[in-house]
């Protein structure tokens, strides 16, 4: 083997300082978070409970905006763990979620020497020698990479994936710095979330999510189940422009999740909500393996409502007897049997036996997310889905003794995120439907119910005569 050039070295050095910088902030982070807190138990022991309610939502708010700050400052692992704080940011106060929100939008992108440098080292060549075209700006940069709009030689264009040099070789710390962010934030919020499985989890999903040549895989993987599909879309891989660092794919040419909120009417809304949570439903049901990261920003959109579904990075396959253990509970959950719920609970490893908590109450608190299928249609709104949270978070309230009695099994941290990422996507598009019965259709195989189920059935059947030739 060479001996390393200067470049090399110099760029290893500013790899190895920037890593002791991160992990120097997320210490310094954390220790003026605790010493906060601890403030904070002091002040509350001689309050009333209207004035513990107010400290504790000061400390939620000024912890929020520690956290934005700090990571919106950085890339890779530490700022995707951010990101997937998202799944409880709607139970908190609203000037906590609005500056924890800012982590979903665009980072700052890397200088074009340095995308290009990538190119180079992965492809063999700069990309104006790979590529017809390739704009050095780039379209969206995100926590992992950042996306360029190119044109290949035989004059395909393409969206070109680049991913931040370095990364691979500041995962395993950046992995402590996040466990140490989900212990303070557990905190604040879920203080019966188990940090160190869902810790574990994000480590298996984010070994596989900086090798690109996975995300590949997966994304071709899904662009093949729904060829044809009458309204689901999924970009081609190109596979002879793809490496572990750079992801090269079809460009869509379509709305962002922005430009769609701000110029859809109603019925391309209704049908971009609809399609959204028949993807998601028939991915979990009937493929096993679903995309884990609903961010709007993995969401293109046509202006009738078609979607197009991007970024396959945090892919979550069903490993043996993880669906079994999970899909269970929830036919007594709709069947409103306490008893039933609770011990399915206790056999998926929710609740610990011997807990003592009254089913009733077990029922009452972990329903309100499904209130949807409760009912023959309903409307998602802003205000459910943040209503619904905030009251599974309200650690003095009503269900206290049960939410510090449940825990998160590990194989549903992903799934979790999915689906109330899902429902707050549903909530900004002010989604009504008959949310029960499409899902019975993915659930238990029931007859389509809307227009969309039945196109999807026609096309299965299509593609089920054709497979089967």
């Amino acid at each position: 083997m060479g001996r390393p050039t200067g470049t090399d070295a110099r760029r290893s050095l500013a790899e190895r300082r920037d890593h002791l910088a991160r992990t120097a902030r997320i210490a310094r982070l954390t220790t003026r978070r605790a010493f906060h807190y601890a403030i904070l138990k002091v002040r509350g022991v001689a309050a009333d409970d209207a004035r513990r309610a107010e400290l504790d939502e000061g400390f939620a708010i000024r912890t929020a905006e520690d956290v934005a700050r700090e990571l919106g400052q950085m890339k890779g692992v530490v700022m995707k763990a951010g990101q997937m704080l998202s799944f409880i940011i709607d139970g908190l106060p609203p000037e906590a979620r609005h500056v924890l929100e800012s982590l979903q939008a665009d980072v700052e992108p890397m200088a074009p020497s340095l995308a290009a440098s990538v190119i180079e080292a992965e492809l063999g060549a700069p990309p104006d020698e790979v590529f017809l075209d390739w704009d050095p700006i780039p379209a969206a940069a995100a926590s992992i990479g950042q996306v360029h709009k190119a044109v290949t030689r035989d004059g395909r264009i393409v969206a070109v994936k680049v991913q931040y040099p370095g990364l691979d070789s500041t995962i395993g710390s950046d992995l402590d710095n996040a466990q140490m962010i989900y212990r303070m934030v557990s905190v604040v919020a879920l203080k019966s979330l188990d940090v160190q499985g869902l810790v574990d989890e994000l480590r298996a999903r984010m070994a596989d999510e900086l090798d690109y040549r996975l995300e590949a895989s997966c994304q071709s993987e899904f662009a093949e189940r729904y060829r044809g599909h009458p309204f689901v879309n999924v970009p081609d891989v190109i596979g002879e422009y793809s490496t572990r660092r750079v992801l090269t794919s079809e460009w869509v040419d379509d709305m962002s999740w922005e430009q769609f909120l701000a110029t859809a009417d109603e019925s391309a809304r209704q049908r971009a909500a609809e399609v959204i949570f028949r993807f998601v439903q028939g991915a979990i049901y009937r493929v096993g393996v679903f995309n884990g990261d609903p961010h709007p920003g993995n969401y293109l959109f046509g202006p009738d409502g078609s979607v197009t579904f991007i970024d396959f990075g945090l892919v979550k396959r069903w490993a043996p007897g993880e669906f079994e253990g999970l899909i269970p509970i929830i036919d007594p959950l709709f069947e409103r049997d306490a008893e039933g719920v609770v011990a399915q609970m206790e056999s998926s490893g929710f609740l610990r036996p011997g807990h003592g908590l009254d089913p009733e109450s077990v029922l009452d608190y972990v329903s309100a997310p499904y209130t949807a299928y409760f009912t023959d249609t309903f409307t998602f709104t802003e205000d459910f889905t943040q209503g619904v949270i905030r009251g599974l978070l309200e650690v003095g309230g009503p269900h206290a003794e049960v939410m510090h009695a449940l825990t998160m099994p590990p194989s549903f941290v992903i799934l979790d995120r999915v689906v109330w990422g899902m429902s707050a996507l549903l909530g900004r598009l002010g989604a009504r439907n008959r949310w029960r019965a499409i899902l019975d259709e993915y659930r238990r195989d029931q007859p389509p119910v809307t227009p969309l189920g039945r196109a999807e059935q026609e096309w299965r059947q299509a593609v089920g005569r054709t497979r089967g030739r």
